[in-house]
């Protein structure tokens, strides 16, 4: 199977994941057995990390996104914490934002789910951390663009 078509089912997943089979076939111009398989292969190459909504945040009660910059040291601990902590939706690391190496994507119910979330960093891991700043968006008057794949631009 060509890497374009490959590529291409991915995008239309992104576009809109419920579509059955038979109708990416239509789009991707294949057979409908070819994107069974195409899909299986994607999920088994972990190019498809997962299914998922990406549902309206402030209709179910979250208030604030909060981009969270750390200058901080990396323990296996840390690590864990991050992994398993409901209010993370994405942490990674990099470079920018006054010198700051890891950036956590973080959601709250409102501004005191916000301050006990930080504080509880703080207490557990304020030894590792030498700079802690954050940037908070109101989910509910502040959007310009909600979060989506549905158009991101393809890659050449």
């Amino acid at each position: 199977m060509p890497k374009q078509k490959i590529i291409d089912l991915l995008y239309e997943l992104m576009r809109d994941s419920k579509r059955s089979d038979r109708e990416l076939a239509k789009v991707v111009k294949v057979s409908q057995p070819t994107i069974t398989r195409m899909r299986k292969t994607l999920e088994k190459s972990a190019y498809i990390r997962e299914y998922t909504v990406v549902p309206a945040f402030e209709k179910l009660g979250f208030e604030i996104l909060a981009l969270n910059f750390l200058d901080a040291s990396m323990t296996e601990e840390f690590r864990k914490w991050i992994s398993k902590s409901p209010k993370i939706l994405f942490a990674c690391f990099g470079e920018g934002a006054d010198g700051k190496a890891l950036l956590l994507v973080s959601l709250h119910k409102n501004f005191t789910d916000f301050s006990q979330f930080t504080g509880e960093i703080e207490k557990l891991f304020g030894s590792d951390i030498s700079s802690f700043k954050s940037f908070l968006s109101a989910l509910k008057v502040d959007v310009v663009k909600h979060f989506s794949f549905k158009n991101l631009e393809r890659v050449q």
